[in-house]
């Protein structure tokens, strides 16, 4: 297994500078990283350095509270592609998903979806925040919006990923619906026990480290 293949490099530290942006650009062309995930203030910045390579940008709608208004994310979302983003993570209205408003939900998730002109649209559904229930009918809505991800955390609450989020969610997602964990992953092991539990991304601040362990 080349690893690699597996990892967004990931920063979206709000003290995060064009130097930095640089340096997590040069690792993807040299790891050959699927995608990177920066602010969306540096979209055009690492599109422009990361063109004519095979490493896609990725940046953030809805980020990371996701109670921004519908009309908000769609501006955001077609801001991003507009810039240069191909892969675009958005958090979802979890006060809608809390007061069971799932037409709300889905309706959210849709618009932003035919925003994009088929750019990839990952779903945020941030785990830590619901219970087994809520992440089940999220997995429901992804099936139903033909998503290309779910994924598990912002990485900025008050925790990421599990193992146990994955599972649920593999246990009831479709054939096409795709899985990326987020939050916490640091270490190799890590990062494999994620793609063995049915993750087909890995979301991380310490993909350099990762890959060269």
């Amino acid at each position: 297994m080349n690893i690699s293949e597996f990892i967004e490099s990931t920063n979206l530290s709000k003290t995060s500078t064009a130097e930095d942006i640089i340096k997590l650009c040069e690792d993807a062309k040299t790891y050959h990283f699927p995608c990177v995930v920066v602010p969306p203030y540096y979209v055009k910045a690492a599109s422009e350095y990361l063109k004519d390579t095979t490493t896609e940008v990725c940046t953030v709608v809805g980020f990371p509270n996701g109670y921004s208004t519908r009309e908000v994310k769609q501006f955001e979302a077609i801001n991003a592609c507009d810039a240069g983003a191909k892969e675009i993570d958005m958090v979802i209205n979890i006060n809608a998903l809390k007061n069971k408003d799932y037409d709300y939900v889905k309706e959210e998730i849709e618009t932003i979806r035919d925003s994009i002109d088929g750019h990839v649209l990952k779903v945020i559904i941030e785990t830590c925040l619901l219970t087994k229930d809520e992440i089940i009918k999220m997995t429901e809505i992804c099936n139903e919006t033909f998503v290309n991800f779910i994924k598990t955390s912002t990485g900025f609450d008050k925790e990421g990923a599990k193992i146990s989020d994955i599972e649920l969610i593999k246990s009831h997602k479709n054939e096409v619906l795709e899985i990326k964990a987020s939050g916490g992953i640091k270490t190799k092991k890590e990062a494999l026990d994620f793609i063995k539990a049915g993750a087909l991304r890995i979301g991380t601040s310490h993909a350099k480290n990762i890959v060269e362990e």
